[in-house]
């Protein structure tokens, strides 16, 4: 179930809709339902999400999962936790247009997509080559999965070396179009992209030792 139909619920619907899912939609203006196109062959409601009328119309009951995505943070955030404490359903995620309260409902267990920070982070990954804006963060903000910048003279050097080196984990690679889980004995070539799970305390020094030739010990 999907509450709001804008440009990116009405999205949402018909993505889930050519993959096979049976979707809801409810959104206060009838007009918005336009946007899912004459094809869509779902259920639309009139109303708002956090209102128990309109969610048992539209079927919660029987829903795996609830999206709010409407353009207001309070009416996303208010029905998503109607829908978790009173319909029990586990999978809800809302849409916060102010991360600082983001992070306030990832603490409380609600999935958030925080859409402003989303926005200026996909810019700045592409500004800084160092990469040190985070593809993904825990809840905590303090630990962050970040692409990183690696220096050229780390090619044939193992994955367990890069991970000695700079205390972090590799938890996958970008090889040739295709992402890859590598094991402790895989071989960084020319080419890759490397993403490492990082301790912000350690971001800095993981950058560096990355981003310079390997250190070579003596003896």
């Amino acid at each position: 179930m999907i509450m709001g139909c804008g440009r990116v619920g009405s999205s949402l619907a018909r993505s889930l809709e050519k993959r096979g899912h049976t979707v809801a939609v409810v959104d206060i203006d009838v007009d918005a339902f336009r946007r899912l196109g004459p094809d869509f062959a779902g259920r639309t409601v009139k109303g708002v999400g956090f209102d128990r009328e309109v969610l048992l119309e539209a079927g919660i009951e029987g829903a795996d999962g609830f999206a709010a995505v409407s353009s207001g943070d309070n009416s996303n955030i208010l029905s998503a936790r109607v829908v978790r404490e009173t319909f029990n359903v586990s999978n809800v995620v809302a849409r916060i247009y102010d991360p600082g309260r983001a992070e306030v409902y990832e603490r409380l267990g609600i999935p958030t997509v925080a859409t402003v920070r989303w926005t200026a982070d996909q810019v700045l990954r592409r500004l800084l080559p160092a990469g040190s804006e985070p593809h993904w963060r825990d809840p905590s903000g303090s630990v962050r999965l970040m692409e990183v910048h690696v220096d050229r003279a780390w090619v044939g050097r193992t994955v367990e070396q890069l991970e000695e080196a700079t205390g972090a984990r590799i938890p996958f690679l970008f090889r040739l179009g295709t992402g890859i889980v590598p094991k402790s004995r895989t071989v960084f070539q020319d080419g890759d992209l490397a993403y490492a799970a990082v301790e912000d305390a350690r971001l800095a020094t993981v950058e560096t030792v990355l981003g310079s030739p390997p250190v070579t010990r003596a003896g």
